[in-house]
């Protein structure tokens, strides 16, 4: 097997830079944990950004990817394939949409949905063509592609990939008055936003913000869409992170607390981290402004994309993922309150489910939260900074609350380690 070294040494002479990986190699993984190539164990805190929700490897949803691969794996959309429909009907149902678009990455769920929302617009709404606004919130993350950038305002995804594509307006996040403001122009057809903002720092909006901006939505004839990439399948203690904190095993049209939107966006752990899967689901009034020729993809909805799907929103049911993903998250925020009581290093905590992150006592333009993910490593817990001095904790949901704990205790050995 490749060294450590000489891995990272390979992706650096001949890979983009692109992304500025913790230095670490990865060559196993198993429910919660990954290894090096030197058999090192690690826990793994970041879950690919909450892609792996239902652990490494699972194995049913192995085995749905090993059965699907050996009988048919492509077909393209010009066929019927005998594993779409299974799948179509499968989805709809478990989050109560009528109908889904199926992709394969996040960003291209997203460009689905602002296309979706736009033609919509122009078919339902009566607006003029090339006019529509969609309303986004600073400090989104919705992939990088030229148009999601184009509403970007991180300088790192921006600067210098322009000219960038109109039709956007930028409120704050948690804002209501500002979504009202925006919504009084008539060309407005859809208001875009995550209902927590992972990339951001994990931003827990109001309690009350993603009930009444639907609302308000609703108010003006303009779509709600939610982009659940990242807080979706489980990750916040409910399917979804509309959902407020229900506890039905599957779709959550039945909670008080739901919030239907319009347009959602999935992606991430809809795989289990198998395979590129996403999807975007609506109902019959906005899904079918979609013709044939209009939107699509080669490997969208294809065979294997579908078996494994399944497979994984099977698991989220059958371990129920939610609830273990609410009860660990209020133990785990607790633990590191304890922390940040005790510590001048640790500022604060918030998250919720197990999607968490402290923000370290430092500036963002510091290199303090970098350095402590460094020690952790050493440790056996590998987590990620981002915005700077912001560090994101989210485990596979498969977590026991034992693992939880011994976790709990590597970061506070860090910690005293850190600050000696």
């Amino acid at each position: 097997m490749i060294s450590t070294d000489k891995a990272i040494a390979l992706e650096d002479k001949y890979g983009a830079h692109n992304y500025h990986p913790l230095p670490v190699v990865l060559s196993k993984g198993e429910g919660v944990f990954v290894w090096d190539p030197e058999g090192n164990k690690y826990y793994d805190f970041l879950s690919a950004y909450s892609a792996v929700n239902q652990g490494h490897c699972h194995p049913k949803i192995v085995k749905a990817l090993q059965d699907q691969a050996e009988t048919l794996t492509l077909t393209s959309r010009a066929f019927y394939n005998s594993v779409l429909g299974e799948f179509e009907e499968y989805i709809t149902r478990y989050f109560g949409f009528d109908r889904v678009l199926p992709m394969n990455t996040g960003a291209e769920g997203v460009e689905t949905a602002i296309k979706i929302c736009r033609k919509w617009g122009y078919e339902k709404k009566g607006i003029p063509e090339n006019e529509a606004i969609i309303i986004v919130c600073e400090d989104n993350f919705h992939g990088r592609t030229t148009t999601v950038i184009s509403f970007s305002n991180d300088p790192d995804a921006k600067k210098n990939f322009g000219p960038y594509t109109p039709g956007f307006q930028k409120i704050p996040y948690n804002d209501l008055e500002a979504l009202s403001e925006a919504l009084k122009n008539k060309h407005v057809v859809g208001f875009l936003v995550e209902p927590i903002q992972g990339e951001a720092g994990v931003v827990v909006p109001d309690q009350d913000y993603i009930s009444r901006a639907k609302e308000l939505c609703a108010d003006h004839n303009v779509l709600f869409i939610a982009d659940e990439i990242q807080t979706g399948i489980a990750r916040t203690g409910s399917l979804l992170a509309v959902c407020g904190n229900c506890t039905c095993e599957n779709s959550c049209e039945r909670s008080s607390t739901y919030v239907k939107p319009d347009i959602l966006i999935l992606g991430k752990a809809l795989s289990g981290g198998a395979y590129p899967v996403s999807a975007v689901l609506a109902d019959d009034d906005i899904m079918n402004v979609i013709k044939p020729g209009q939107h699509g993809s080669t490997y969208g909805g294809n065979p294997l994309a579908a078996k494994v799907a399944i497979a994984a929103l099977d698991v989220v049911n059958e371990e129920h993922l939610a609830q273990n993903a609410r009860k660990l998250g209020k133990l785990f925020r607790s633990e590191m309150q304890k922390l940040v009581d005790e510590s001048d290093l640790f500022l604060s905590v918030r998250g919720k489910g197990l999607l968490n992150a402290v923000i370290i006592n430092d500036s963002p333009n510091s290199d303090t939260a970098w350095r402590f993910c460094v020690a952790m490593k050493e440790n056996g817990l590998l987590a990620k900074p981002t915005h700077g001095n912001i560090i994101r904790f989210a485990p596979p949901l498969v977590m026991s609350e034992s693992e939880l704990m011994e976790c709990v205790t590597i970061i506070k050995t860090t910690l005293t380690e850190f600050v000696k």
